[in-house]
């Protein structure tokens, strides 16, 4: 079976972003002289994992939509690490950690000083759930669920980047700071 994919969520609105006073949508915000996309997407591709964008012309109807897509997308992958496009300091270590944590359990939550963080990793016993999803919800109640049978692994990293997003303008002149 194909190793995991990671799913790189970029369909959403960035309403907040643009609300801050954003003058494009927060993905094609420039960081550093790069797109908050092209720092994600960056990592991505240096985890040698394989990867698949959600982005449809027009976006989506929310978060679960969008994971619903990617995951319709690699039906073959044998689980799918979810990651918002607005971590520009995810670490592609990080990546592979999760997707190697996904080799001994079906759920996975990374976490950086007690906070949970994004990949969250789910194996292919998720399949049919994480493709019914719709709205803004994402796979929060999957998580939710699994948690309470104790199907979830912790997973503690040293990368800020897991719950380091871009959200606003605010977001994005601190991550330039940095």
């Amino acid at each position: 079976m194909a190793a995991p994919v990671v799913i790189v969520l970029a369909a959403g609105r960035g309403e907040r972003f643009l609300a801050s006073g954003g003058l494009s949508h927060k993905l094609e915000a420039r960081l550093n002289g790069q797109r908050v996309l092209d720092h994600t997407l960056a990592a991505v591709t240096a985890s040698r994992l394989e990867w698949h964008l959600v982005r449809p012309e027009g976006g989506t109807a929310g978060m679960g939509e969008s994971i619903a897509l990617g995951v319709m997308a690699t039906p073959e992958a044998s689980g799918w690490l979810i990651l918002p496009a607005d971590l520009p300091f995810i670490q592609p270590d990080t990546l592979r950690a999760v997707a190697h944590a996904l080799t001994h359990t079906s759920l996975v939550v990374p976490h950086y000083c007690s906070q949970p963080g994004h990949p969250v990793g789910f194996d292919r016993r998720y399949y049919a759930a994480l493709r019914a999803l719709r709205g803004e919800a994402g796979a929060r109640s999957i998580v939710q669920a699994a948690r309470r049978q104790g199907a979830v692994s912790d997973l503690m990293l040293e990368d800020e980047g897991i719950v380091r997003d871009i959200d606003t303008l605010a977001d994005l002149q601190r991550a330039g700071e940095a």
